[in-house]
């Protein structure tokens, strides 16, 4: 059974640390090839699932080291219809994938959970489309159905919540919300933005959490940001009002290149760690419910230890935490 379905601790205001960029860390720094950029499909090849593992403990180590909780995603943002089949999975191959991921995550969980680092497990759920653009949109209704099924998935599992990553425009978000609704799941929200600050569909950051809010009875638990650097998110905030209430994440990339020319890199950008965790600084300050912070593309555990250590203001313990 899920432990913290019924009452997420991260809404209690206290610092939840992520991980970072999965894909990234896994194609650029480890050699393993990922198709289409999935790493699900490392669950069935016990080379790619120990990495997987270490991965994540990794992080649940690094939480545990600066006194803070943890969220983790699974490796799923990929396992959904579309890009199942072009990577040769049916429907019940994915719903196999997702349960396993969920697994792997459970036994993270049971190795490094302590009270003072609670550790919860959200069913991660990709964009139907490329992530980058919005060029190939559906209709809520449409979203909805398409999404329905993992999301029911992950609700039979020990998954805590679902989360959605690198929406790229409005009516996605709304057929992903009301789908975790019908299957009594919590859900975050997590879009991306570009250099100027707004979604790839060209939809302010604040409309769009307004929008999705007022279309579905503000049932999303908390909204993010993800894929995106923090100075492409400072100005989404030139624009004030209730609506920043409601950005409680944010997951960003280590290099300030917009989504094309990162598109078009054959190198890993990993930015400056230490620069990046006073970025944050910053925009915790202006956001102070930004409380679920971590990494995307670019980062790894000297992102997030950075992070860590400059929105708290102290060092990692020293010794066994």
């Amino acid at each position: 059974m899920s432990r913290y379905r019924k009452r997420l601790p991260q809404l209690d205001g206290r610092l939840f640390l992520t991980d970072a960029g999965l894909e990234t860390m896994l194609s650029f720094q480890q050699g393993f090839s990922l198709p289409a950029f999935a790493s699900f499909v490392l669950l069935q090849d016990p080379r790619g699932r120990a990495a997987l593992h270490d991965y994540f403990a990794s992080f649940a180590r690094l939480a545990r080291a600066h006194g803070t909780g943890l969220v983790l995603e699974t490796p799923t943002w990929r396992a959904n219809p579309d890009w199942g089949q072009s990577l040769g999975y049916n429907a019940l191959a994915l719903a196999d994938a997702d349960r396993d991921a969920v697994a792997l995550l459970a036994e993270v969980r049971a190795a490094w959970e302590t009270p003072a680092t609670p550790i919860v497990i959200s069913g991660n759920i990709g964009p139907r489309g490329d992530g980058y653009r919005a060029d190939r949109r559906m209709s809520a209704l449409a979203a909805r159905d398409y999404h329905l099924a993992q999301i029911a998935t992950f609700a039979g599992t020990e998954a805590d919540m679902v989360a959605a990553f690198t929406l790229s425009y409005p009516d996605e978000a709304i057929g992903i919300v009301d789908a975790a609704a019908a299957c009594e799941m919590p859900v975050t929200i997590s879009f991306t933005l570009e250099t100027d600050g707004r979604l790839p569909s060209g939809d302010a950051l604040s409309e769009a959490i307004l929008r999705t809010d007022a279309e579905t009875g503000a049932c999303a638990a908390y909204y993010m940001v993800n894929c995106a650097h923090p100075t492409h998110v400072e100005p989404a905030l030139a624009e004030d009002g209730p609506w920043r209430e409601r950005l409680h994440g944010l997951r960003a990339n280590a290099s300030r290149r917009s989504h094309a020319e990162l598109d078009e890199a054959t190198e890993l950008d990993d930015g400056d760690p230490e620069a990046l965790g006073e970025e944050y600084q910053v925009l915790h300050q202006l956001l102070p419910r930004m409380n679920v912070l971590g990494g995307c593309c670019g980062t790894d555990t000297r992102h997030v230890a950075a992070i860590a250590r400059h929105v708290t203001g102290r060092p990692a313990r020293d010794g066994p935490p």
